[in-house]
């Protein structure tokens, strides 16, 4: 079955709890890492707007990466980043339009969306539901692997 991460900013509330929720999962040695996700304030009439990820079909982070570091893992989606391979010269950060390659400076490394291995945890977390990770029909939408 295949998945879509879908961001909602229509009924997210700026509550941060998707942050808060993604930090710790991602954490190492017992420490937070740095938040894949981030709701950016509008400016008016309350509206946030969660910022994550798109997993894009013709991934600019990956076609920036000069030592194969970034790859698509077939069973969920996801771009992931080999830390072992990663030797941290920044270009998918510089690369990525929408700022969702980061820099976690705490623990000194170079961090994106994996999608949680198929199970985002920001979605479990999300009161409103502003960020869902649900079945799409086959054939309703396309998605590259």
């Amino acid at each position: 079955m295949t998945y879509r991460f879908t961001v909602n900013p229509d009924v997210c509330i700026g509550c941060r709890t998707c942050e808060l929720a993604c930090a710790f999962a991602h954490a190492v040695a017992g420490k937070p890492g740095v938040s894949r996700i981030y709701p950016l304030d509008g400016g008016f009439k309350e509206l946030w707007v969660p910022v994550v990820c798109l997993q894009c079909e013709e991934a600019a982070c990956v076609k920036s990466c000069l030592v194969d570091a970034l790859k698509r893992n077939p069973e969920t989606g996801a771009i992931e980043l080999n830390q072992e391979k990663c030797v941290r010269c920044m270009a998918c950060i510089a690369a990525c339009p929408f700022g969702c390659s980061l820099l976690d400076r705490q623990h000194n490394q170079v961090v994106k969306c994996d999608l949680c291995g198929g199970d985002p945890v920001c979605a479990h977390f999300c009161p409103t539901k502003a960020l869902q990770y649900k079945p799409i029909e086959a054939g309703k939408v396309k998605v590259s692997a």
